[in-house]
Formats: structure tokens, sequence, C-alpha cells
């Protein structure tokens, strides 16, 4: 059983509080190892270089799904 009871929180708040909980911890208080760190460096490296060619949501939901925009 849980320490702490969630059961009257709704699954999106549930969600919110994942994210919270996650934006309050550092790089210190949550230690990384080395491969983690890497494979973060290469997300973020990845990302800027890609950046570019991002389309916004809404225009590639339109061309996955063109008769239901």
């Amino acid at each position: 059983m849980p320490s702490i009871d969630f059961s009257h929180l709704s699954p999106q708040e549930r969600i919110d509080l994942i994210g919270e909980l996650c934006d309050s911890l550092d790089g210190e208080t949550m230690p990384m190892s080395a491969a983690l760190k890497a494979e973060l460096d290469r997300r973020n490296a990845s990302f800027a270089e890609e950046r570019e060619r991002a389309v916004p949501w809404s225009e590639f939901r339109a061309k996955l799904r063109p008769h239901h925009v």
C-alpha cells in the first residue's frame, strides 16, 4: 500500500503531479549515470540540429488524417 493516498486525484491530476515532482529535482538531487548523461547530451544535440525540420502538430496531424481535420 502506498504511503500517500492519491486515489482522490484524477488521472490528469496525477500526471500533473508527476511533472511537478520531476521538475522539483535537479541534477545534484537526482544523479545520473554516465551512459544516461551521454544519451541526453546526444538527444539535445540532435534536437538542435533537427529543429528546423520540425512541423507544428496541427500540420502533422492533418497529414496523418486528412479527412478528419
